[in-house]
């Protein structure tokens, strides 16, 4: 591939949800060069493409990446993806989650303002924090915990990410898009991180007990990782999204323990559910939100899409029996 041929540049794109994204822009005809450094994503999850001469992959921090300047000129689009993510990596490397996500974010649209290249931000649903609305709206204030609690370390270096974005598409004129994602679940996850839901799988598939932390009440929404593709894509290519965030995730609330049962039943499982206090499964005085539901008006407004798989068959396809 040379420096002037058109590609997607997509970051993190081992990863889970970056690998979806590869395969998708691969399958639309698009030329891809990935840069990841390996650090949690995989190549098995590239597995499926890795040889389609369509795909250059650089194994490299963004920061470390000696052609990032051609690689980003010679892009239509650009997906950042790379981040530290996971509960249990944000509380036992809480520099290393600081480092990637401030750093590595600021070095790509520093880059990416040279030209500019349309950029899309991937950003979390945990920049809400303690908020208590019944659904989270991007207008929200958004209220985080105090800075002993590593986890909003996490919190806070995706919300400085997103700032920095916003400061790029008004001082630089960078047009850029911000997602912010919402438990995003589906083939190819691991729950090496504490992700639940692949979590609860491996464990029903080993007839060992589903561990739920804390009493198992709290609420989550899932969203199936192709619609969470399908609207990245989306927001990339709708000049109406420029400089907008957008809650991404899916609107089906379910409780953990609620969760568990259902991944018991889908799997035909003989394991119970154990449940386990939030300072065993993570530290002393972890904070852990009640409620955490997307409102996703404003993405099917200027997109016209809104993440619709059940969660039945979120389950299903996930463990792989459909």
């Amino acid at each position: 591939m040379t420096a002037k041929s058109p590609h997607a540049l997509v970051t993190g794109g081992a990863g889970f949800i970056g690998s979806h994204l590869v395969e998708r822009l691969l399958a639309g005809g698009d030329r891809v060069v990935v840069i990841d450094d390996l650090s949690t994503g995989s190549l098995q999850n590239l597995a499926c493409v890795v040889s389609q001469p369509g795909l250059t992959f650089v194994k490299s921090k963004i920061s470390a990446c000696e052609d990032l300047a051609k690689y980003v000129a010679g892009a239509h689009s650009i997906y950042h993806l790379a981040a530290a993510v996971g509960v249990e990596l944000v509380v036992k490397s809480p520099i290393h989650v600081l480092e990637a996500n401030l750093w590595e974010t600021e070095v790509l649209l520093s880059a990416a303002a040279a030209h500019p290249v349309p950029f899309l931000l991937t950003s979390t649903s945990e920049v809400y924090g303690k908020s208590l609305q019944p659904a989270f709206n991007e207008e929200d204030d958004l209220l985080i915990g105090p800075p002993h609690q590593s986890r909003w370390s996490y919190a806070c270096s995706k919300l400085m990410d997103e700032f920095l974005a916003m400061a790029y598409w008004r001082e630089r004129k960078l047009p850029v898009r911000v997602a912010r994602l919402f438990n995003t679940v589906g083939p190819r996850q691991t729950g090496r991180y504490g992700m639940v839901l692949p979590r609860f799988i491996a464990s029903a598939r080993a007839g060992k007990p589903l561990k739920v932390y804390g009493d198992g009440l709290q609420t989550r929404c899932f969203c199936y990782v192709a619609d969470t593709v399908e609207a990245l894509m989306r927001l990339q290519s709708t000049s109406a999204a420029v400089g907008g965030v957008f809650n991404v995730g899916g609107t089906e609330e379910i409780t953990i323990r609620q969760l568990a049962q259902s991944v018991i039943e889908v799997l035909g499982s003989g394991s119970g559910v154990e449940y386990v206090s939030y300072s065993e499964a993570y530290a002393p005085g972890f904070e852990d939100m009640r409620r955490r539901k997307p409102d996703v008006a404003r993405l099917e407004r200027v997109t016209g899409f809104r993440p619709n798989t059940p969660l039945r068959r979120i389950i299903e396809r996930t463990a792989g029996l459909s």
